[in-house]
């Protein structure tokens, strides 16, 4: 449902196809203020087979206007969000693409950069597309205004400290990250390297919330019934399915079980995705959920994805990358691309997990990690990923 006085046309994102990822084509927007006067979220859902979770672009006070960091879809909502934030604090003067892989970041640079003519526009070195390299002026970046990271200098230095992830050989690109470290407020701007996710559900899927009833079910011929519990318990799903793919909890019916279920009165609709649920979900998927998230705050982890399929032999990386973050005694708060945002984040936090990474078994190929370490070792056999991408 659209936020009262948005029209379902300002929603609309046309270049849907070049990332057919869900909402597709409609991309209702969710504004927070994180921090007063200083940092601004507006998010949207990113996923596949309602498997949505939050993804964010972050809005930065810097001197002389506004810097966008991680870009979303400039659907006419986020639009005039951001015209708004221009209104009371200034033009926006800078957008940043502060990774070097991540199309859900990069293909809406072009079209975002192209609704603020005059913004500088900042990219991570390095970027690339697979399975053709495209170049971003092909993407509808402006090159007459594009600066290279740490090449070519970096946006804001007098309030912003910028800090690299990486880079690492990833095989068919090399994954880096710089995060942004905005001194006045005391907020780290990252993309995917840490996640903080919490029980309760998002505040964005009070705009819709299909995708977490759609999952609450046990069965396909349960009607989508909307209440308190099944949104927690859709959520949680959602959690375990983005953080491991195919979570060890989880049986797939067959097919004629499936069917049996499906095309029943009441959900002969594509919202419903006409009854077809091919999820059985076992014991144990509430603690395995329970494990992700946080009661009171959110937990703050390496997303399984990115440790098991990105970093399985690099851990080594977001050790530096997090002992530099030790020595920031003005570091005060996380703001990642994905899932809740802000989190209380200290030098202290920063030490204490990257002791706990240390201690923890990275990597492992068991339970509910056994789906992406297949994925991982049978890339490694193929010689499509690196040994050792730290070399």
């Amino acid at each position: 449902m659209a936020a009262t006085g948005t029209k379902p046309v300002d929603q609309s994102w046309p270049w849907w196809p070049l990332l057919p990822l869900y909402p597709y084509g409609k991309r209702p927007t969710h504004f927070q203020e994180l921090i007063p006067g200083q940092l601004w979220s507006f998010e949207q859902l990113q996923g596949i087979y309602y498997v949505a979770v939050p993804i964010r672009l972050t809005v930065v006070k810097v001197p002389g206007g506004l810097m966008l960091v991680n870009p979303l879809p400039p659907t006419a909502e986020l639009v005039a969000g951001l015209r708004a934030l221009e209104a009371d604090h200034g033009p926006v003067c800078t957008i940043v693409l502060p990774s070097a892989s991540g199309l859900e970041h990069k293909l809406p640079l072009g079209p975002l950069a192209r609704k603020f003519p005059k913004a500088e526009v900042w990219v991570c070195p390095g970027q690339w597309s697979f399975p053709v390299q495209l170049p971003l002026s092909w993407l509808g970046v402006p090159a007459e205004r594009t600066k290279i990271l740490l090449s070519d200098g970096v946006p804001h230095p007098e309030v912003c400290q910028w800090i690299s992830l990486g880079p690492l050989d990833l095989g068919v690109g090399r994954f880096q990250e710089i995060s942004c470290l905005h001194q006045p407020s005391g907020a780290l701007l990252i993309t995917d390297a840490l996640v903080g996710i919490e029980a309760t559900p998002p505040a964005i899927f009070d705009r819709d919330p299909t995708p977490l009833l759609f999952h609450a079910r046990n069965r396909g011929d349960q009607p989508l019934s909307d209440s308190p519990e099944a949104r927690r318990r859709g959520w949680a799903r959602l959690v375990l399915f983005a953080s491991f793919l195919r979570p060890h909890c989880l049986r797939v019916p067959p097919i004629a079980e499936m069917l049996r279920h499906a095309f029943r009165p009441g959900l002969r609709s594509w919202k419903a995705h006409f009854g077809l649920y091919p999820f059985d979900w076992q014991d144990g998927w509430r603690d395995d959920a329970a494990a992700l998230m946080g009661d009171e705050a959110a937990k703050v982890q390496v997303a399984p994805v990115l440790e098991r399929l990105v970093l399985p032999r690099a851990q080594q990386a977001i050790n530096v990358w997090l002992q530099q973050l030790e020595s920031r005694s003005d570091l005060r708060w996380l703001i990642p691309a994905h899932y809740s945002a802000p989190l209380s984040f200290t030098a202290q936090q920063a030490e204490a997990l990257r002791t706990e990474l240390q201690q923890k078994n990275w990597a492992p190929n068991e339970g509910n990690w056994s789906f992406l370490g297949s994925i991982d070792q049978r890339l490694l056999k193929l010689g499509v990923v690196p040994e050792n991408p730290l070399q």
